[in-house]
């Protein structure tokens, strides 16, 4: 089968031909009909992380397939030419307290498509068939696939807020991520205060489409108190951008008793007014992608609301140039590979 491969951080894929992976018991092999190119993936390539994944590797965990073969363990849950999809979460241990009390992405044994196994930039590749969830009937798999990560990532984030319906949230950084955040607040009934960067009019307008009420676009170091006078404060802050500055002024912006909820992942440390933190019951959390019943939650969501990403299709062969237009910040909606393309 043909597949992109990382062979060297910072090196540009490999387009190869590799063997068709075999599925143990409890897999699923299926045949990739999509996949989205997520921030993730470009980290992966560029092993910008500690803990680094082991080379050669597949990337891709926005992946929509077609069941072509089924283990010998999976149950009748699954058959042969279900849609799919491959998600970041691609197995755990099942039996550690986080498993066990239905947080599942904080379980320590967890793998990880494309990151710790091989994922969906390759026309065939396994999915463990505990953690598969079908797509649900009459969806674009190419619109959808990036619900498979940042759908449920931002679905996620915003359950986690606990903001309720009909009061204001912040979605910090109107990008990939944030875009999708904004239509699923809608979704579930909040108001939305959108915060881009400065002067960035097509990230405005792109925040007007998804349903945002007010949008901030003046100065990085100032939306807390802007959102402050404007609304009154927000209930709940989600941060999409990876930018400790935008941490800490979502954490200006929440109201008394409000949650900040980080989602992106800067690299450095944010500074918190303890004093601020105790005496306004402020609360800052992490969230990270979402457990196989957020997934399930996310699509049925995205089905009755007719929530879509904004995608541009693309050949395997040009994954480099994803890449490159992503470090570049030349990239509008959400990149998915289109693996029926002749």
């Amino acid at each position: 089968m043909k597949a992109a491969v990382v062979t060297a951080f910072k090196k540009p894929l490999e387009i190869k031909q590799v063997e068709i992976p075999k599925p143990g018991p409890t897999d699923v092999l299926i045949k990739t009909i999509a996949c989205g190119v997520c921030h993730t993936d470009l980290h992966t390539v560029r092993g910008d992380w500690d803990a680094k994944p082991e080379l050669p590797r597949i990337p891709g965990h926005e992946g929509i397939g077609e069941i072509v073969e089924i283990g010998s363990m999976v149950g009748n849950h699954l058959k042969k030419g279900d849609i799919i999809g491959v998600p970041w979460l691609h197995s755990t241990c099942l039996h550690c307290e986080y498993c066990l009390t239905g947080r599942e992405t904080l379980c320590k044994q967890q793998t990880n498509s494309g990151y710790s196994v091989d994922g969906c930039f390759a026309e065939y590749a396994l999915m463990d068939g505990n953690f598969a969830v079908k797509l649900p009937e009459d969806m674009d798999p190419y619109k959808s696939a990036p619900l498979y990560c940042a759908g449920v990532t931002v679905y996620k984030a915003l359950k986690v807020s606990q903001v309720r319906p009909g009061e204001w949230v912040s979605i910090v950084g109107v990008g990939g991520l944030g875009s999708v955040a904004i239509k699923y607040a809608v979704a579930m009934g909040m108001r939305v205060v959108a915060v881009v960067a400065p002067n960035d009019k097509i990230a405005v307008q792109l925040s007007k489409d998804m349903g945002a009420e007010e949008i901030f676009d003046g100065p990085s170091d100032q939306h807390g108190k802007w959102i402050q006078d404007k609304v009154g404060g927000v209930q709940g802050a989600v941060v999409t951008v990876p930018i400790v500055a935008a941490f800490e002024q979502a954490f200006q912006s929440v109201k008394r008793g409000g949650r900040v909820v980080a989602v992106a992942l800067p690299n450095g440390k944010m500074a918190v007014p303890i004093v601020d933190c105790v005496l306004g019951g402020i609360e800052l959390v992490g969230s990270i992608v979402g457990t196989r019943k957020d997934l399930q939650e996310c699509l049925d969501i995205a089905k009755l609301h007719k929530i879509e990403c904004k995608v541009q299709k693309r050949k395997l062969e040009e994954i480099n140039e994803i890449f490159e237009d992503m470090l570049n910040y030349r990239i509008s909606g959400r990149m998915v590979l289109d693996f029926t393309a002749k």
